[in-house]
């Protein structure tokens, strides 16, 4: 199929033939792109799945030791108070 040449030495074709086109040059593209990064063989899916099963570990790891961190400081927080009020109360027979 040979597109006909419009004036000014453009050339014309159907809206379905240049969708197609763009179509056909998109996955070349992506293909192109994906073997660049070394995802272009049969294991790439695997290798997706894998990387992200690691970020999903990772994400969890991350949210735990904040939750980890803020129990921590939280009960450092409330055993000072604690033996502030322990202290100030004389219950151990501190302060004077």
């Amino acid at each position: 199929m040979t597109p006909p040449i419009l004036p000014n030495d453009r050339v014309g074709m159907s809206t379905a033939d240049f969708e197609q086109l763009l179509t056909r040059a998109a996955e070349r593209g992506a293909r192109s792109a994906l073997e660049q990064i070394g995802l272009g063989d049969e294991r790439a899916a695997r290798d997706v799945r894998e990387l992200r099963s690691l970020l999903s570990c990772l994400r969890l790891a991350k949210s735990t030791a904040w939750q980890t961190f803020v129990k921590l400081l939280t009960t450092g927080v409330i055993t000072l108070l604690i033996a502030g009020i322990a202290l100030k109360l004389k219950i151990f027979g501190g302060g004077q």
